[in-house]
C-alpha cells in the first residue's frame, strides 16, 4: 500500500489521507510522512468480530470521504468500505474482487489478467490519472533505532545474512534441517554470518530451535516480537534469506539484497517486487502442468522441491553480485 500512498501524496499534496489498519501492521508504518491519520481496526472483538465493525462504525460516524480506496478483496475489507460515508468507493473489478467485495464499491478499476500484487495495487493509482513512478515505500528508521542497530551490528565482524525461519503458514516453510545444512555451507563458503529473525509464533520458535540444534557453525538467534526491531535488523543485513513472507518484502522495500524461497506461492505474483525471478529459488515452476503466469494456484509440496544446493548457489550468486557492486 505504501507506493500507492506515496504516489497519491506526490500528486495531491493537500489531500488528507486516512488509513484504516490493524495494530500490528500499524507498527510498521506509524508516523509515515504520506499518511495524515491512522484509524486502528481491532478485529475479532465479539462473535465473528461484530463488535470490531460496530466500534469502527461509531468512530467513523459523521466522517465523510471524497474517495475511499478498497485495496483488499476480502469480506472484512468490503464491510469496512460499506460502513464508510464516501462519494466514490473504488475497488477491484468483479472478476478479482473475491468474497462479493464488489458489492461494497461504487466504482471499479478495469478488469485485467491477474498480475503481481504490487502492480494490481498500482492500477488504482493509474485509474486516478496519477503516475505511480517512482515506486517508493519510504520505511523510515528513527535515530533511536539507528543507535540500537549500530550496537547490534558492531559486535559482528562479518557481513550479516538475516534468515527468516518461517511463516504462520506451514506450507510456505522450508525444512529446518535443510536450513541448518545450507547455513553451515554458506558461512563456510561465503563468510556470511547467519542471524535468525522473525516473529514469536510457536512455528517460528520451533524452527529456530531446531536450526540452532543442528548447525555446526555459530548462528545468532535474534527471533523476537518487535516489528520495529525486525525492520532495523533487516536493514542492517547484507542479504536476507526468506520464504514468501512479510519480512522478505520489507527487506526488498528497504533495498536489501534478497533470496526468496518460493514453492507454495507463485513468485510471478508474490515475488520480491522489481527483482524478477533472479532473486528467487523456485520450487513452484517445477510442478507438472503449471502454466507459469501470475496464477494464484498454490502448490502444497512446492517447498519440498527446493534443495540445499539450490539455496547455497543462489546465495552465492547474490553475494558475488553484491560484492562486485561495492
Amino acid at each position: 500500500v505504501l507506493p500507492v500512498a506515496n504516489a497519491l501524496k506526490r500528486a495531491w499534496p493537500d489531500t488528507h489521507i486516512t488509513w484504516i489498519i490493524q495494530p500490528v501492521p500499524h507498527k510498521l508504518v506509524a508516523g509515515h510522512p504520506a499518511i495524515d491519520e491512522f484509524v486502528l481496526f481491532h478485529r475479532r472483538r465479539g462473535r465473528r468480530g461484530w463488535k470490531s465493525f460496530r466500534d469502527l462504525r461509531r468512530q467513523m460516524k459523521g466522517r465523510h470521504f471524497d474517495l475511499v480506496l478498497n485495496l483488499q478483496v476480502y469480506m472484512k475489507a468490503g464491510i469496512i468500505t460499506g460502513l464508510l460515508d464516501g462519494d466514490v468507493k473504488l475497488g477491484f473489478d468483479r472478476a478479482r474482487a473475491r468474497d462479493l467485495n464488489w458489492l461494497f464499491t461504487t466504482h471499479r478499476i478495469p478488469a485485467r489478467p491477474t498480475g503481481h500484487v504490487q502492480d494490481q495495487y498500482l492500477e488504482f493509482v493509474e485509474y486516478l490519472g496519477i503516475d505511480p513512478h517512482p515506486i517508493e515505500w519510504r520505511i523510515d528508521i528513527t535515530d533511536a533505532e539507528r543507535a540500537e542497530q549500530r550496537a547490534f551490528f558492531e559486535r559482528i565482524d562479518a557481513p550479516v545474512m538475516a534468515v527468516v525461519v518461517g511463516t504462520s503458514k506451514p506450507a510456505k516453510n522450508w525444512a529446518p534441517e535443510k536450513y541448518a545444512e545450507a547455513l553451515d555451507r554458506i558461512q563456510a563458503g561465503y563468510g556470511l554470518q547467519p542471524v535468525l529473525v522473525g516473529g514469536p509464533s510457536p512455528i517460528e520458535r520451533a524452527a529456530a530451535d531446531r536450526i540452532l540444534e543442528l548447525t555446526k557453525s555459530p548462528v545468532i538467534d535474534a527471533i523476537g516480537d518487535d516489528i520495529r526491531r525486525l525492520i532495523w535488523l533487516l536493514d542492517g543485513s547484507a542479504l536476507v534469506l526468506s520464504p514468501d513472507t512479510g519480512p522478505l518484502h520489507i527487506a526488498n522495500a528497504l533495498g536489501r539484497e534478497v533470496v526468496g524461497l518460493y514453492g507454495y506461492t507463485n513468485p510471478v505474483r508474490y515475488g520480491p517486487y522489481g527483482r524478477g525471478l533472479d532473486a528467487v529459488v523456485d520450487g513452484y515452476a517445477t510442478a507438472p502442468g503449471v502454466k507459469y503466469d501470475a496464477s494464484m494456484v498454490y502448490q502444497p509440496d512446492g517447498m519440498s522441491r527446493i534443495s540445499v544446493d539450490d539455496v547455497v548457489q543462489a546465495v552465492g550468486r547474490t553475494e558475488a553480485a553484491r560484492r562486485a557492486s561495492g
